[in-house]
C-alpha cells in the first residue's frame, strides 16, 4: 500500500481543458503535461462532464482529482489506497456499533413504551425504523429539489397500513422507487400514531408543548450518539444489515471452485442490493464488509449459525443471533 500524501484542493494543481473531442492536460504553469503524466491523469478516469477541474500533482495525493458535476456538485476522486483506510476504519466503526446494538435496543424499546410522542419517543421510533427497514436518513435538499425521500422526510402519505404491515412506499435516492415492509407491532404503533396526529405532512415529528415539530436528520444522527454511547451516524445501521444480509446469503451458497464462488458472490451482491435498494456495485463498495468476502473465498462462513437460528422464537432474536455469528466470523 501506497504511503499517502494528504493535499487540499487549495493546493496548486493541474487542470485540463477541451481539445476536439478530447482535452489537454495542463500543469501549474499552464504548459502541457509529459506523455508519462498524461497517463497518469488519464488513468484517473476524470468524468468528461465534470468542469472546473483539479488534478493533483502527486500521484500519492490521497484526493487525485476534483471537479464540478452537471448538478453544480464538487466531486472527488480519491487514491485508490486511501479508500482502502477509510474503508477499514468506516467498518471497525461499524462493528464497535453492531457490539453496542442488543443493549441500544432494550433502551429504545423501553422509550417506546413509554408512548410519550415527545423527541426521545421521535428519536426511539427512528432508531427502530433504521434498525429494521435500512432507510437512508433523508435529506431536506434532496426531497425538496429531487422529489427523493430518506427517513427524516418521508411523508405520511408515504406509508400504509396493510394487515400485519406498514408498507412504506416512496421516491428513493437516484430516482428509484422503493417499498419497505415492516411488520414489528411496536413500530406499526408508533408509526400509526404519528400518521393519524392532526396536522404536519412529515411523518416523523414530536410534541414541543402543544405543538409538533419535525424530526430532522441532525437530530436523530445526534440523538443516535448518546442512545450507542459511541461515534455512529445512521448511514452505519446500513452498512451493518448490508454486512449481515451478505453472510447470510453467501453462508447458502456453497462453491467449490474460484469461478463458481465468483459466481456466487455475484449473486449475493445482488441479494444485499435489494434488501437496502441500491446496486450490487454500491452494495459491494460501499455496505458490505469486505472481510466476509474474503472468509468465503477461504471457505469460512456462517452457515451453522443460519441452520441453528431457524430455531429462535422471535424474528429479534433471530436477527441478534445471526449478528453475534456475523461478529464471530469478523474476529476470526
Amino acid at each position: 500500500m501506497a504511503r499517502l500524501r494528504t493535499v487540499s484542493v487549495s493546493d496548486v494543481g493541474w487542470t485540463r481543458r477541451r481539445s476536439g473531442r478530447g482535452f489537454t492536460y495542463l500543469d501549474e504553469r499552464a504548459e502541457r503535461l509529459s506523455v508519462e503524466h498524461v497517463e497518469r491523469v488519464k488513468a484517473l478516469v476524470i468524468p468528461p462532464a465534470w468542469r472546473d477541474v483539479w488534478i493533483c500533482r502527486y500521484p500519492n495525493g490521497h484526493v487525485q482529482a476534483t471537479g464540478i458535476d452537471a448538478a453544480g456538485r464538487l466531486q472527488y476522486l480519491y487514491h485508490p489506497d486511501w479508500r482502502v483506510q477509510r474503508d477499514r476504519i468506516k467498518h471497525a466503526q461499524v462493528l464497535g456499533v453492531a457490539r453496542r446494538l442488543p443493549e441500544a435496543r432494550l433502551a429504545v424499546a423501553d422509550i417506546l413504551a413509554s408512548r410519550t410522542r415527545d423527541l426521545p419517543y421521535a428519536v426511539a421510533t427512528a432508531f427502530r425504523l433504521l434498525d429494521l427497514g435500512y432507510f437512508r436518513i433523508g435529506s431536506d435538499t434532496y426531497a425538496s429539489s429531487n422529489g427523493s425521500y430518506g427517513l427524516t422526510t418521508l411523508r405520511r402519505e408515504h406509508v400504509r397500513r396493510r394487515g400485519g404491515l406498514l408498507v412504506f412506499t416512496f421516491t428513493a435516492k437516484s430516482g428509484v422507487t422503493q417499498s419497505i415492509e415492516i411488520a414489528d407491532e411496536t413500530v406499526i404503533e408508533a408509526v400509526e400514531s404519528l400518521r393519524r396526529r392532526r396536522g404536519g405532512e412529515v411523518l416523523l415529528a414530536y410534541r414541543q408543548g402543544r405543538s409538533w415539530r419535525d424530526l430532522t436528520a441532525g437530530q436523530v444522527n445526534d440523538q443516535l450518539k448518546v442512545i450507542l454511547g459511541c461515534d455512529v451516524s445512521a448511514k452505519d445501521f446500513r452498512t451493518w444489515h448490508g454486512t449481515v444480509h451478505a453472510a447470510v446469503s453467501l453462508a447458502g451458497r456453497p462453491a467449490q471452485s474460484r469461478t463458481a464462488r465468483k459466481r456466487e458472490i455475484s449473486a449475493a451482491m445482488k441479494d444485499v442490493a435489494e434488501h437496502l435498494g441500491n446496486t450490487p456495485t454500491v452494495a459491494r463498495a460501499s455496505y458490505v464488509d469486505p472481510r466476509v468476502i474474503e472468509r468465503y473465498e477461504s471457505g469460512r462462513t456462517i452457515a451453522a449459525a443460519v441452520a441453528k437460528v431457524q430455531r429462535a422464537p422471535t424474528p429479534d432474536e433471530r436477527q441478534a443471533r445471526l449478528e453475534r455469528a456475523v461478529l464471530r466470523l469478523l474476529r476470526e
